[in-house]
């Protein structure tokens, strides 16, 4: 198992300033980092590679869809941009060695229509992520999609639609990356919602009700962890919480108050939880 911390506990960027961070990030007991690519031309990728390395940590990448692009729009041309875009994200992602790209990657966060997903934008989706296997392929990346709660998302919030998602996708670089906080809103059961996207799992966001300290809340976590120990899943367990005064950012995960006495106490304590727990389990 590897454990990772979403920088987006510091800063909504990935520049110098959290690479500056990473060596208090290893001796904290992370192995490795996950950081922001939302769009390729401006991305730091050899100045984090060499931070990386330097430091001993891997790297993960987390997305959303900015400036108007969505697989899932009515607007054709939008859907190819969209594609382009997310195939930009890939390959710059592995100049940086980055090994997988999680996030709701079919439209923007946010997005509400008021009303039920489409069947047109479901077939849209499908077919968007499936031209993106080539890339995934040839760059060696992963790409993990994430439902979200209701809250942030019409278009993907359980694991069943999740798994369902992937399994019509059917590319071997394709799966879910699945949150204990938005399932822990959407799913009967956490654990459950695990087992349900069952071999679809690529990514694990360990994340308190909250978004506080992992173990603090009442996530069901044993069960959480022997959903994933049914599993074999041997991936990534990634802590991601939000700072408590990043701006858009903040707002954007709607943090209106301190969680914690600080962010780097859902980061090391919440490592210490993790680390426990699956070598107790």
């Amino acid at each position: 198992m590897k454990f990772g911390v979403n920088t987006f506990i510091w800063s909504a960027n990935c520049d110098q300033a959290v690479m500056n961070l990473f060596p208090q990030i290893k001796a904290g007991g992370f192995d490795g980092v996950e950081v922001p690519l939302f769009r390729a031309q401006d991305f730091p990728a050899a100045d984090l590679l060499r931070a990386t390395e330097a430091n001993g940590l891997e790297c993960n990448a987390c997305s959303v869809l900015v400036d108007g692009l969505s697989l899932i729009s009515d607007d054709a041309d939008i859907r190819r941009r969209t594609v382009s875009h997310l195939k930009d994200l890939i390959k710059t992602a592995a100049e940086a060695k980055i090994s997988t790209i999680a996030g709701p990657l079919y439209s923007p966060v946010g997005y509400l229509p008021g009303r039920r997903r489409r069947p047109d934008e479901w077939k849209w989706a499908v077919e968007g992520h499936q031209l993106l296997g080539d890339t995934l392929t040839a760059h060696s990346v992963t790409l993990a999609i994430e439902p979200l709660n209701r809250f942030e998302t019409f278009f993907l919030n359980t694991a069943a639609d999740s798994a369902a998602l992937a399994e019509q996708i059917n590319h071997p670089n394709i799966g879910i990356l699945f949150d204990t906080f938005h399932s822990n809103i959407e799913e009967k059961s956490i654990a459950t919602g695990y087992l349900t996207v069952g071999k679809h799992l690529k990514h694990v966001h360990t994340c308190e009700n909250d978004r506080g300290t992992p173990g603090s809340g009442h996530v069901e976590w044993p069960e959480v962890f022997a959903a994933l120990k049914t599993l074999n899943y041997d991936g990534w367990l990634t802590i991601e919480s939000f700072g408590f005064a990043l701006g858009d950012l903040s707002a954007a995960a709607a943090i209106w108050r301190d969680i914690e006495a600080s962010p780097e106490v859902i980061a090391f304590e919440g490592v210490k939880f993790l680390r426990n727990s699956v070598a107790n389990w």
